[in-house]
């Protein structure tokens, strides 16, 4: 099977549970995050979720992924997939690491399936850029709050 893996970390400077606090709280995703426009469910494993995502320079797209992993202050973890498993299958998070009052968050997803040759550009420019745009919203946001 052809497998592709992107991702974007950045450092943040506050705690993992503060940028757990902004990351989880979905309802706020339309005023500051350029790539994941929505997201509707409940966080919990093996819930689905609505999302809907803008890559860099593209049309909005909707899935609804399944959520594989949620450790509190630490990962978030879905699949989404498209029409049927291996045609472009992809699992994204969401890592939080732990560096005293700062935190190292790891965006990233690792795609697989028949399309994937398909989608480099989709894949490599569109959705990477999208990663990082978000990442540096995110830490922006985080950095420029009143909270300690």
């Amino acid at each position: 099977m052809i497998k592709k893996e992107i991702k974007s970390e950045i450092t943040i400077n506050s705690t993992p549970k503060i940028v757990w606090e902004y990351l989880t709280n979905f309802a706020m995703y339309a005023e500051w995050n350029p790539f994941i426009l929505s997201v509707s469910g409940e966080l919990k494993e093996l819930a689905k979720l609505k999302i809907k995502i803008k890559p860099y320079n593209s049309a909005p797209m909707n899935f609804n992924p399944t959520i594989l992993k949620v450790e509190t202050d630490k990962e978030i973890r879905w699949i989404g997939r498209l029409f049927i498993k291996g045609l472009f299958d992809g699992e994204h998070y969401f890592k939080l690491i732990d560096n005293g009052n700062k935190t190292t968050l790891i965006q990233g997803e690792t795609f697989s399936g028949i399309f994937i040759p398909l989608m480099k550009n989709m894949i490599e420019v569109k959705t990477l850029t999208g990663f990082k745009l978000m990442n540096e919203q995110l830490k922006k946001l985080i950095e420029l709050s009143d909270r300690p």
